[in-house]
């Protein structure tokens, strides 16, 4: 656990609801924002080798919120891993708060990139990954979360396609799937990764457990992708 700049709390899971609670006003995309709560706590928690210490590390992990339009989560699991201070959140999308609609890299302690047009974060990933690589650091993951929605943009299924045969095995991409993608994928979404050589586990994206282990699975000289599957997007 650990503490926001301002704050002398710890922050657990429980607290999530109540600091996301702290952001208000139109524009929310709330659906967007709670479908990935679970999945942004389990890494944060569990998982990726970041700290509010090592964010300019060259040897953290890195992770990329392309689904960026509904923020409020991330921002939530920011404040309560210390990146950010929980006192930043009420003014959440006010004309001078860094926590905007979408997150700003410059703005956003932790933030790694700015987010939330549909289509880039995965692209931007497998850039990452190659770049890591090329530099010799074989170590540091790279994660990337997504929606269901982006896979209707045709730039994340070159980045797939290209990610599998190149074989980088330190890339890791969620997708949150809320069913509100407007093509069905043949065999669901996991069978599209599978068809390009990633790994690929489908999951129920509220179970902790579950979570954690395919976010921690074995994938030997290739790509992983979690299906993290949640309710269905009201309307």
């Amino acid at each position: 656990m650990t503490t926001t700049a301002h704050d002398s709390r710890t922050y657990g899971y429980d607290d999530l609801p109540g600091l996301m609670s702290l952001m208000t006003g139109d524009e929310k995309h709330g659906p967007a924002a709670t479908s990935t709560l679970d999945v942004l706590w389990v890494l944060y928690d569990r998982v990726l080798r970041v700290t509010p210490e090592r964010r300019e590390d060259p040897a953290r992990d890195r992770f990329l919120l392309s689904k960026g339009h509904g923020p409020m989560a991330y921002y939530a699991v920011l404040a309560a891993k210390g990146f950010v201070p929980a006192d930043w959140l009420p003014g959440f999308g006010a004309y001078d708060s860094p926590l905007g609609h979408h997150p700003d890299r410059v703005l956003v302690p932790g933030a790694e990139i700015g987010s939330g047009s549909l289509g880039h974060g995965l692209p931007i990933a497998v850039g990452s990954a190659l770049g890591l690589r090329a530099q010799g650091l074989h170590d540091p993951a790279v994660w990337v979360l997504i929606g269901d929605a982006e896979l209707d943009e045709g730039s994340n299924h070159e980045a797939i396609a290209f990610a599998g045969p190149a074989g980088l095995e330190r890339l890791h991409t969620i997708v949150v799937d809320n069913s509100s993608a407007s093509h069905a994928r043949p065999g669901g979404i996991a069978a599209r990764f599978e068809a390009a050589g990633w790994s690929a586990v489908s999951v129920d994206g509220r179970d902790h457990e579950a979570l954690h282990a395919a976010f921690t699975a074995a994938h030997p000289g290739r790509p992983h992708v979690v299906v993290a599957r949640v309710e269905p997007k009201a309307g």
